[in-house]
């Protein structure tokens, strides 16, 4: 078939490109294989929704390629995309319901449009999520939208997941039952979810990879251990740093700093190694958004 290419990661980009006045996705490469939770970061503006767009086929790329479960993203709109958008769940950041219709009027639009559409499923979600049909879209909050919208998605029974923004606006209890929905997701063989967040202390709770995009090119892909697990930010006096920096123990190419009036902050690949080899030195965890903020923001010595 013209569509389906050879099997791989349910989700991928390679090369994708994708120019706007002011502004470009470069050549960006994106995976998501069978059983990963992929966090997707980056500041407002750097193309996580341009990214997430072009995957589904919602806009025309210029150069690159992508697919979802082996089909070409540009044929997701056509006819002969249909059978694998229906394996396919997607909240994007704002709802897209008309604001005069009833919850339970989203549920008979959504049951025409899957033939996988399960109602009884749904109807347990939008209980457990404290939701009423009776409810008119307009009248939801966001946080309740975002619900409604995160119900829709799994009660087809959809083998990948793409949330851009999925637990924005909702209180932490909420995102807490998000989150255990995605969990209860994941537990089925041959799933995954590209998750794009700035909440990004949810991504720390069930993400494998971080994959964070700037200005339109992925500047960094890593398991989401090595950065919450093994790194950790070294609090350096300036004559601290000299040494660290001397020592070796972490590689000049690794030297990323942010300095302040009171010293000079290090990321450090494994804490416990540089513990070990400087106790004197204060070393905390490290958070995705401290990673960020080095990768982005910080100093190569």
């Amino acid at each position: 078939m013209a569509n389906v290419i050879s099997s791989g990661p349910l989700i991928e980009a390679r090369g994708l490109t994708k120019h706007y006045d002011g502004f470009s996705l470069k050549e960006v490469n994106l995976s998501v294989g069978e059983g990963e939770v992929v966090g997707f970061v980056g500041q407002n503006g750097a193309g996580k929704s341009t990214t997430i767009k072009a995957l589904l086929g919602v806009i025309g790329i210029d150069g690159g390629e992508a697919s979802i479960l082996g089909t070409l993203s540009d044929k997701l709109t056509r006819p002969s995309g249909a059978a694998t958008k229906e394996r396919i769940g997607v909240v994007f950041d704002a709802m897209s319901f008309p604001g005069h219709v009833k919850i339970a009027d989203v549920e008979r639009i959504h049951a025409h449009a899957y033939t996988t559409w399960d109602a009884q499923y749904f109807s347990k979600l939008i209980a457990d999520l404290g939701l009423s049909v009776d409810k008119r879209v307009k009248d939801l909050s966001r946080g309740m939208g975002m619900k409604l919208s995160l119900a829709c998605a799994l009660a087809h029974h959809p083998q990948v997941l793409i949330l851009d923004e999925a637990t924005a606006g909702l209180d932490p209890m909420a995102r807490d039952e998000a989150l255990d929905r995605l969990r209860d997701f994941m537990a089925e063989p041959g799933r995954a979810i590209l998750m794009s967040s700035h909440i990004t202390s949810d991504l720390e709770r069930i993400a494998d990879r971080i994959v964070c995009i700037d200005d339109g090119r992925i500047v960094f892909d890593k398991p989401k251990d090595e950065i919450t697990d093994e790194a950790g930010i070294a609090r350096c006096r300036k004559a601290d740093f000299e040494r660290v920096a001397a020592s070796g123990v972490v590689l000049s190419s690794d030297l990323r700093c942010l300095h302040h009036e009171y010293g000079i902050d290090l990321l450090v690949p494994d804490r416990f190694v540089f513990a070990k080899s400087f106790p004197e030195i204060p070393v905390d965890r490290m958070t995705i958004d401290d990673y960020m903020a080095f990768i982005l923001k910080g100093g190569v010595r």
